[in-house]
């Protein structure tokens, strides 16, 4: 009985992968719109939906620094309609940094592909005199917390660069979280707060009026776009902090779908014009298999486990 059962149920994961889709599919981006997420997000529903044959649909459900979008994708049905724009705060570092989180990555979530991988800019507001990170460092130490930083929630790439820089850098910078990626941005602006990491495909523009002052990049490579911006690792050894965006589903999804998902988003972040925009914003695509984007989230979820214990991190 056991044994048919199975069968019955192999046959009807791949009669609806040879069927799928029959109706539009969700995209969840756990952010608020106009974000860096939201624009890889987007950009990849749209070709998406040209693939598939149905529309991509992208609902942004942003909070607890992508918790919240991230914990209902994990709960909804595993029938391939319901994707996640998965984030390395909300995939990797919730495991050891929000212990209350509803979801546990490994066991909850189907990897379809890695997406892109995007290096962050570290930016000021102009009132803030440093020109570069050794001169932010001597501020730093001197006002012994008087400096803040923006991130786009607890346990974001955003949030996780700020605290391997205090770290590496032996200097007290308050952490100002926010619920994405835009209101952080705004709040740099604005001069609420004086420093962030902010995404290269969202700040770019601002650096280019001159609203913000970029002084390095947070990879452990100068940026292609910025080649001139040095590292802040040539001045901290070591630094990196490079953040990372990619597909997944609910875990007990059909294999044949998330193969489908896979090799289409595959072609998408292949397109020429895809990776143009992608590109020209600061965002490297990747397009893995499910495979390889599976064995990478477990060594992400490893690194960032070892930060979030040396530097004694907190959710805020």
């Amino acid at each position: 009985m056991r044994t048919a059962l199975l069968a019955c149920a192999l046959l009807a994961g791949t009669a609806s992968a040879q069927t799928y889709p029959v109706k539009p599919i969700r995209m969840v981006v756990p952010f608020p719109a106009g974000g860096p997420t939201d624009i890889v997000g987007r950009t990849m529903a749209q070709k998406m939906s040209e693939l598939l044959g149905h529309q991509v649909i992208v609902d942004n459900r942003g909070g607890a620094g992508g918790i919240i979008g991230t914990e209902q994708v994990a709960k909804s049905a595993p029938d391939g309609y319901t994707l996640l724009m998965g984030t390395i705060g909300g995939i990797a570092v919730a495991m050891s940094l929000q212990p209350s989180r509803g979801y546990d990555t490994l066991r909850d979530f189907a990897p379809i592909t890695q997406s892109v991988t995007v290096t962050n800019i570290l930016v000021l507001h102009p009132s803030v005199p440093a020109k570069n990170v050794k001169e932010l460092l001597a501020i730093a130490k001197s006002k012994k917390g008087g400096l803040n930083y923006a991130s786009s929630g607890a346990g974001t790439v955003t949030h996780l660069a700020g605290e391997l820089f205090k770290l590496m850098g032996k200097v007290d910078i308050t952490h100002v979280p926010f619920k994405g990626g835009a209101p952080a941005l705004t709040a740099l602006l604005s001069g609420e707060v004086d420093m962030s990491y902010e995404n290269s495909l969202v700040v770019l523009p601002h650096v280019k009026s001159g609203k913000v002052k970029a002084i390095a990049v947070t990879g452990e490579k100068r940026s292609r776009l910025m080649p001139a911006l040095p590292t802040i690792a040539e001045t901290l050894p070591g630094y990196n902090a490079s953040g990372w965006y990619g597909l997944f589903v609910p875990a007990a999804t059909p294999k044949p779908i998330v193969a489908r998902l896979s090799s289409e988003s595959i072609k998408v972040l292949k397109m020429p014009d895809v990776i143009e925009r992608l590109s020209s914003q600061g965002a490297e695509p990747v397009g893995s298999t499910p495979e390889e984007f599976s064995t990478f989230v477990r060594k992400e979820v490893d690194k960032w486990a070892n930060l979030v214990k040396v530097a004694n991190m907190k959710a805020d």
